[in-house]
């Protein structure tokens, strides 16, 4: 059992198909914060949109900087799962629901589609791949989170044991901001 590296360690996680597109969606171009601001000066609703967006940054303040020495658009934080009415675990009892949630900060620029892609897999079969779209996000020095929809955990004697699971965090422009492997067990009682 093991927690995520944020730093990225672990196996390649290449077997997870990141090319899930979405039928029919196109992603916008790459644009930096400064165009954002500057297109569309004269529609006061875009105007009110851009600054819940993107918070101080949408009035001229100066580039969101959380880690300065951090290259990378976002920063994943922390990753766990969520049960209800217990702490923060990587072991669960079988048949519970659960869900993932992921903590990061983005800095410096919007970035556009945020993508969470799972592949899960037990002794060497996967068993479950699944792609989430985050959404898009704005420089805030705030952590900003995400958490996916309830999954129920597989039962019965052969559903027990140690998952093995590959996870990319990406977005739009197949940007990888962090991809790691990590283990979840799945066990008869708490």
């Amino acid at each position: 059992m093991s927690q995520p590296d944020a730093a990225g360690a672990g196996a390649p996680v290449d077997e997870v198909d990141v090319a899930d597109e979405v039928a029919g969606y196109k992603p916008p171009k790459e644009k930096t914060l400064e165009q954002i601001l500057q297109a569309d000066e004269d529609d006061a609703a875009l105007k009110r949109y851009k600054a819940t967006l993107l918070g101080a940054a949408s009035e001229g303040a100066a580039v969101v900087l959380v880690e300065p020495d951090n290259p990378s658009n976002v920063i994943v934080k922390k990753l766990f799962l969520v049960v209800e009415g217990r702490p923060d675990t990587f072991t669960i009892k079988e048949g519970i629901q659960f869900r993932i949630r992921i903590e990061f900060i983005v800095q410096r620029e919007i970035v556009t589609g945020l993508k969470y892609v799972q592949k899960t897999s037990r002794m060497g079969v996967t068993v479950d791949k699944m792609s989430h779209m985050v959404g898009s996000y704005g420089p805030k020095t705030e952590l900003q989170s995400y958490t996916t929809p309830v999954e129920d955990a597989p039962t019965g004697m052969t559903g027990r044991g140690t998952y093995h699971v590959h996870s990319l965090f990406s977005d739009d422009d197949k940007k990888e901001y962090l991809k790691w492997d990590w283990s979840i067990d799945i066990k008869k009682d708490w």
